[in-house]
């Protein structure tokens, strides 16, 4: 699909310097492009060019540059949305629809920051008479954005956009994955001609050897990761030595709980989607199914035929609803997954391979015992466990059995349920009667191991700013006024 190996960038210039790695399209394992990988000494020099670009331009102090940049960002992403999307199937293995889905709301997500640049306020107070209290909201410094494969698009702009909004400069470190589609937006992010040389640089991954670079480095004063739970305690325990500040928005073990009152036949259709968006590789993924005791036959009949349905193939291909997987590793750590869950539990659906690529059918089983690994761990994948309930009190248990709270949904013709619900699960988002919505405009991020922070809304900005307190008694300062 490309020529031109993925290349590093580095203050305005682009860098060809590293071994070269191969990209490869996981529907039909083939190799795509190659891509030139990182090193610790690109990720410092980088680093360095952003933390000078940080002190020694107007970028942090100029909200209205800020705005324009990110607003030519976005018009660059919008004329290329085509190209990045083509490139998304490709690399990524997602169906076209979700790919443009994803570049669009990249889009929104930097138009959505290029206004709140404008909107960076902070606030004042008369402690004792005639003192002033001052409390200004500035930039935190250099960003150092970590990005996952599973949404390349989205999941950069979420944190570079907020991160360049309040003032921010930043290293960003794609995965190894999509390297061809992160190249591509660089070169969305480079065409912006109001963004200063040196705010925004880029360093391909090498093995774990650039983002162990970023955590560890003293120009970096901020990491924002989205990814796996492990990776973000190991990110949390490397930046400890330098108290960075790090924000996390991890994994995730979503439950929908479905009342015996739900539309059974909206609530398929909706976890149908919410199950097997991104061939269930999200972390808000709809991956528990808690069904009262009274409707569980139905919606197991229901929801089995639905996934039955779902027509599995190449992204590229118009008819295909759900897509491959990332890679042949992780095809066999789901096969995996599905034997064990017939070992523990009851298999309802088995998923199966189509190919020797990366695909597979989805997976739904039964299981009781909610101390498995089944129950307790992110799975991420197309396999869904169904668990039954008897009582309010019991769905509110089992939905918070697990040390994630990232997402949840409830289904239920009872509104005043559906909140006391809504209240009672310990997640960033509950989703009433939906599953899988996500704006710009609302903050998601989670409890307990599915990390730190918010991101998207007006928050998104929090992980980036400092509030410095200047503070001034009557009668200290001369001059007239």
């Amino acid at each position: 699909m490309t020529t031109d190996p993925a290349r590093h960038y580095i203050g305005g210039d682009w860098i060809g310097d590293g071994p070269l790695a191969q990209s490869v399209n996981p529907a039909t394992l083939a190799p795509l492009g190659q891509y030139h990988s990182g090193s610790a000494d690109l990720t410092d020099a980088a680093a360095a060019t952003a933390r000078a670009a940080f002190f020694n331009t107007d970028w942090a102090h100029a909200p209205r540059l800020r705005s324009q940049a990110l607003l030519e960002i976005a018009d660059r992403l919008e004329a290329a949305k085509n190209e990045i999307a083509d490139l998304v199937v490709a690399e990524n293995g997602k169906i076209r629809s979700e790919a443009l889905g994803e570049t669009m709301a990249a889009i929104s997500e930097t138009r959505y920051y290029a206004g709140l640049a404008r909107d960076i306020r902070g606030s004042m107070q008369e402690i004792t008479p005639g003192s002033l209290s001052l409390f200004h909201r500035e930039a935190a410094g250099v960003a150092g954005i970590i990005v996952p494969w599973n949404a390349p698009v989205t999941l950069l702009m979420r944190s570079l956009a907020p991160a360049l909004a309040a003032g921010c400069t930043a290293v960003i470190k794609p995965a190894h994955q999509t390297p061809l589609v992160h190249a591509r937006i660089m070169q969305a992010i480079a065409e912006a001609s109001s963004l200063p040389k040196g705010v925004v640089n880029s360093v391909n991954e090498n093995g774990i050897e650039v983002g162990r670079a970023m955590t560890a480095s003293p120009d970096i004063d901020v990491i924002s990761f989205t990814g796996s739970s492990r990776t973000g305690q190991a990110i949390m325990a490397a930046a400890a030595p330098t108290l960075k500040r790090v924000g996390l928005e991890l994994g995730g073990k979503a439950p929908a709980v479905i009342f015996a009152d739900a539309d059974l036949d909206h609530a398929v259709h909706e976890l149908t989607h919410g199950a097997l968006a991104m061939a269930g590789q999200i972390c808000v993924a709809a991956a528990r199914f808690l069904v009262h005791e009274a409707v569980v036959a139905d919606f197991e009949s229901r929801i089995t035929a639905a996934f039955k349905a779902v027509r599995v193939g190449p992204g590229d291909r118009p008819d295909s609803q759900m897509g491959s997987l990332i890679d042949m590793d992780n095809r066999a750590r789901i096969e995996r997954l599905i034997e064990q869950a017939g070992d523990e539990g009851e298999i309802i659906l088995r998923g199966a391979p189509l190919s020797d690529a990366a695909f597979l059918t989805p997976t739904l089983f039964r299981i009781d015992d909610i101390a498995s690994p089944l129950v307790q761990e992110e799975l991420f994948g197309p396999i869904v466990s169904i668990e039954t309930f008897a009582d309010e009190q019991e769905a509110v248990a089992k939905a918070n059995a697990t040390a994630y709270g990232l997402a949840a949904s409830v289904f239920t013709a009872d509104h005043h349920r559906a909140l006391r619900m809504a209240r009672a699960i310990r997640a960033g988002t509950v989703w009433i009667n939906a599953h899988l919505r996500l704006f710009a405009e609302a903050e998601t991020g989670g409890y307990g191991k599915s990390g730190l922070g918010r991101l998207h809304g007006p928050e998104g900005l929090y992980d980036f700013l400092e509030t410095k307190h200047i503070y001034s008694e009557p009668g200290r300062i001369g001059g007239t006024v």
